[in-house]
């Protein structure tokens, strides 16, 4: 078997399992838990298919020398919408995880929008766009990713370190989702950057980044495949640390907070005792003048 047609087989192998993983988890509904999981994944299932055809059509003369065009351009914008797509499904796996604690979860939706932001503005940042540059849309989209890629990897790390603490299951879908995008993003920042722009598509490389690619998406399917586990009320001690960060992060996150003013003491403290005790013993007088 040729290297060309291992790597169709491997390109026709992941177009099989996108359509599994689409199937389960539309039938389970889970779109409807993570919207934007669900975009990514219709994205995916609608352009691998286009860019197989574009791709393999090219020798054919399907489009004659319109092909790599096409493909050039489709694919580096499927490449930057699935940048931006992650960033996305990145807040709803962490808004999952956090969901038994709604005040940290609205704080650290907002601190994780603002890492996030800070950290494509500088990666943009680095890029110099020349004029009449063709590969200036490469760049920017490797540097999105690999900002998206850094959130992604913080996101699994944050799981992995905090998941007794939140009372995750690791056959949680959101941990699994976390997993996967985990590897995809380990796939991108460690092979991908030892891939050169000349690279051949069959070379030993392309095989090892296709084959992370076909694990990660075989997580996903087992995911959706086995029953994820029911996320039943959190029960915490009274002294639990996770638990006072949560009120912190309520009064934090609290509008329209009022503020209690102490007035100043009017005289010293050991005056307000002796008032406290002689009104005490106005009371038992009084109770005893009663009775006689």
């Amino acid at each position: 078997m040729s290297s060309q047609t291992a790597m169709f087989l491997m390109a026709v192998l992941e177009f099989a399992l996108w359509g599994a993983f689409a199937f389960l988890f539309w039938t389970r509904k889970l779109h409807r838990r993570f919207p934007a999981m669900g975009g990514y994944l219709s994205l995916h299932v609608a352009a691998l298919p286009v860019l197989m055809a574009l791709f393999y059509g090219q020798p054919r003369h399907w489009l004659n020398d319109s092909c790599f065009v096409l493909y050039y351009y489709v694919y580096w914008a499927v490449y930057l919408a699935s940048a931006v797509l992650i960033f996305f499904v990145c807040i709803e796996v962490f808004r999952s995880a956090l969901s038994a604690f709604s005040w940290l979860q609205r704080l650290g939706t907002v601190a994780f929008r603002w890492a996030a932001l800070i950290s494509v503005i500088v990666s943009l940042s680095t890029l110099s766009f020349q004029p009449h540059q063709f590969l200036v849309i490469n760049d920017m989209a490797y540097s999105l990713m690999r900002s998206v890629s850094i959130v992604e990897l913080c996101l699994l790390g944050f799981l992995c370190l905090s998941m007794n603490a939140l009372c995750l299951s690791v056959r949680d879908m959101a941990f699994g989702l976390a997993l996967g995008f985990g590897l995809m993003s380990t796939n991108d920042l460690v092979v991908d950057s030892m891939l050169s722009r000349n690279t051949s598509l069959t070379g030993p490389l392309q095989f090892v980044f296709e084959s992370l690619i076909l694990v990660s998406l075989g997580i996903w399917v087992t995911y959706c495949a086995l029953p994820e586990p029911v996320r039943r009320p959190v029960l915490m001690p009274l002294n639990s640390t996770i638990l006072r960060w949560n009120e912190i992060a309520s009064a934090l996150g609290h509008t329209g907070t009022q503020v209690a003013v102490q007035q100043p003491a009017s005289g010293f403290f050991l005056t307000d005792v002796e008032q406290v005790v002689d009104k005490v013993l106005k009371r038992n007088l009084a109770g005893q003048e009663s009775d006689t």
